[in-house]
């Protein structure tokens, strides 16, 4: 069975994101690509904890480098940037089966040279009150993840 969505971590460093996110892509029928380095070992018990049993059953992808993922790719993937940066909304992207949602590392988000060079593919996620710089990584990836799906019908 194909994915319905792709969930790409780019660098991530905190296990408990990755262990959240990996039991979202289970949950949501979504595969989870993560892109090296890794600020973690896919050991660490934080992963498994957060995972708990789940773990095992992630349909999982680790991958040297975006590039590499993107090389793999089918030709006619689309790959939507997840960042606090851009200024179009999640809102506004018209999701489809299949689709790679790309997040950034924790302490810094996406390089801001990617989100240039895909400035028609880069989302953010409104955030209309004040005094937060961005949310948790995992609970992004689960805003975007369950609209991708509304948008579906599922």
């Amino acid at each position: 069975m194909q994915p319905r969505f792709h969930i790409v971590m780019f660098h991530p460093e905190i296990p408990h994101n990755t262990g959240a996110a990996g039991r979202l892509a289970l949950a949501t029928g979504s595969r989870l690509h993560l892109s090296r380095p890794l600020g973690f070992s896919l050991d660490e018990k934080h992963v498994r904890r957060t995972g708990l049993d789940y773990w095992a059953k992630v349909d999982l992808h680790v991958w040297d480098s975006l590039e590499e993922l993107k090389q793999a790719a089918d030709p006619s993937a689309r790959f939507w940037y997840l960042s606090t940066k851009a200024h179009r909304s999640h809102w506004e992207a018209d999701f489809r089966e299949g689709d790679y949602l790309v997040f950034g590392p924790e302490s810094r988000g996406l390089p801001e040279s990617m989100l240039k060079e895909h400035a028609g593919t880069a989302l953010t996620i409104p955030m209309p009150g004040e005094g937060s710089r961005s949310l948790n990584l995992s609970t992004a990836v689960a805003i975007v993840l369950y609209e991708g799906l509304r948008q579906l019908g599922i």
